[in-house]
């Protein structure tokens, strides 16, 4: 499975690049604190994956990285994904760095 950094990610929202970021937590969650992404709980995942894009880079995140990596096995070995990666460490991560 292909990861990102929060870094990483952080360096591409600063240059504008063009990606898709999916939070795969609960609507609870996304509402206490949100990367920006789209919102597609894990246990919606099946309904909801012609949303997912195949023609740019798209990063799966969640609380601390272990959702989005299901969500990412998932797409992998049922739809065919190869564009995908997961957030390492999800937005705890993100939030640690943003507090440094």
């Amino acid at each position: 499975m292909k990861e990102i950094t929060v870094e990483e990610l952080k360096a591409m929202q600063e240059a504008g690049e063009e990606f898709q970021l999916i939070d795969v937590r609960e609507p609870h969650e996304y509402e206490e604190a949100n990367l920006g992404g789209e919102l597609i709980p894990l246990g919606q995942l099946p309904e909801h994956v012609d949303e997912v894009k195949k023609d740019q880079k798209v990063i799966m995140q969640c609380r601390s990285g272990s959702r989005s990596a299901n969500a990412v096995k998932y797409l992998e070995n049922n739809h065919n994904f190869d564009n995908l990666y997961n957030l390492k460490g999800g937005i705890l991560a993100y939030q640690a760095m943003e507090n440094q």
